[in-house]
């Protein structure tokens, strides 16, 4: 999670609804006409019907409460205006409580391709149509309960569950290597290369072997795990996943597969 951001959320009205202006409406837009033609046939099928079921607006940002009106419905989730960052504590909390945190800011053109923080495109887009998905909304919430409880220490091993599952899960089928995870489904460039690329390394998941593997957010992604289907997410949350904590704490950290991000200099 990036310490600062140059962006501020945007705050509701008594009303619950978020001004948005004309060119913010705009970026929406574009990001969604390029995005629904590159994810056709590399998204999961539940991720495309998650659409279907959303039915997002293409020419402006959606309102919260639309959103909420259709996961309330399908797996009992909201989503929750937050700012442009959070602390864990509050990320996890979120979680446990069946919302998932949106904050209420989108990309600048300059940052059109790709920005480190979360924006509204990320979150919306990316994520929620598999929250309205029961076994990936199962997932979700399990890991919200699991991280409220964990320490400092094992927050850091969760969070490679997370990364390598809802922000960069792939799926193995007889349809062929599909996307799930919301990190790459609001990327143009990752949807592409996690796909198509010969460059990075894809597994069968492992949980262990997803806790003991490093990451970096910052660039594309050296390594993938791959699932059968979403069910599989759901014998995930049913396992004692503080248990493979330890196991993989024990084995320890497998080397990193990508060079040390570099210091800016002071």
């Amino acid at each position: 999670m990036a310490k600062n951001s140059k962006y501020v959320s945007k705050p509701l009205d008594e009303n619950g609804i978020v001004h948005w202006t004309d060119e913010e409406n705009a970026v929406w837009r574009d990001l969604v006409e390029r995005q629904l033609e590159i994810v056709e046939g590399r998204a999961c099928d539940e991720f495309m019907q998650g659409l279907d079921l959303l039915n997002l607006p293409k020419d402006r940002i959606p309102q919260l409460g639309e959103v909420n009106e259709v996961l309330m419905r399908e797996t009992g989730w909201q989503v929750a205006e937050v700012p442009a960052l959070i602390n864990f504590d509050a990320f996890f909390n979120l979680l446990a409580d069946k919302k998932f945190p949106v904050a209420t800011f989108i990309r600048t053109r300059e940052e059109f391709d790709y920005l480190q923080e979360p924006d509204i495109f990320h979150e919306i887009f990316g994520h929620c149509p598999l929250l309205t998905n029961p076994a990936f909304a199962h997932f979700t919430h399990t890991y919200g309960k699991l991280g409220q409880k964990a320490s400092k220490e094992d927050r850091v091993y969760l969070a490679r569950l997370y990364w390598f599952t809802v922000e960069f899960g792939l799926m193995q089928n007889s349809e062929g290597l599909k996307i799930y995870g919301g990190g790459i489904l609001s990327s143009p460039g990752e949807t592409l290369y996690s796909t198509e690329s010969e460059v990075p390394e894809r597994y069968t998941l492992d949980p262990v072997e997803v806790l003991r593997t490093p990451y970096r957010i910052d660039i594309m992604q050296p390594v993938y795990f791959t699932i059968p289907s979403l069910n599989t997410l759901f014998d995930i949350a049913d396992m004692d996943i503080m248990a493979l904590v330890e196991q993989a704490k024990r084995l320890g950290l497998h080397a990193p597969k990508f060079p040390p991000k570099e210091k800016l200099a002071s």
